[in-house]
C-alpha cells in the first residue's frame, strides 16, 4: 500500500508540466528518502506510515495542478507536518524529510 502510494507521488512528479527538470529531481530524491523511512515506520506504526504517505500524495498533488488552491495546498502541507508531528523524537529523519518536502513544495510558488 505505502509503496503504491509513494509510486504515485513519483509518477504525479514526474508528470508534471509545472515543474523544472532539477526541481523534479529534487523532490524525487526527498520522496525516495520518505519512502524508506515510511516503509521502516509501517513496520511499528502501519496506520501513521500510511498517514505520512498519503499526506505527501495530497500535498504533491495540490502543488503539481494547472490550477492550484493555494488554500488546499497550505491545509495538505499542514497535515503532512502534523502527521509526523509525534515522530520527532523516535524518527527524526522522517520529520526532516516530510518537512523539508513540504518547504520545497510550499516555496516553489507554482
Amino acid at each position: 500500500m505505502i509503496e503504491d502510494t509513494i509510486g504515485k507521488i513519483e509518477a504525479r512528479i514526474q508528470a508534471a508540466d509545472t515543474i523544472k527538470d532539477d526541481r523534479k529531481q529534487e523532490l524525487l530524491q526527498l520522496v525516495a528518502t520518505l519512502k524508506s523511512e515510511v516503509v521502516t515506520l509501517a513496520q511499528t506504526h502501519d496506520e501513521e506510515a500510511q498517514s505520512i504517505a498519503r499526506f505527501a500524495e495530497i500535498s504533491a498533488h495540490e502543488a503539481t495542478r494547472a490550477s492550484q488552491n493555494p488554500r488546499l495546498l497550505k491545509l495538505s502541507l499542514a497535515g503532512l507536518a502534523s502527521s509526523v508531528e509525534d515522530f520527532e523524537q523516535s524518527h527524526p529523519r522522517l520529520t526532516h524529510v516530510a518537512n523539508a518536502i513540504s518547504r520545497t513544495l510550499a516555496n516553489w510558488g507554482i
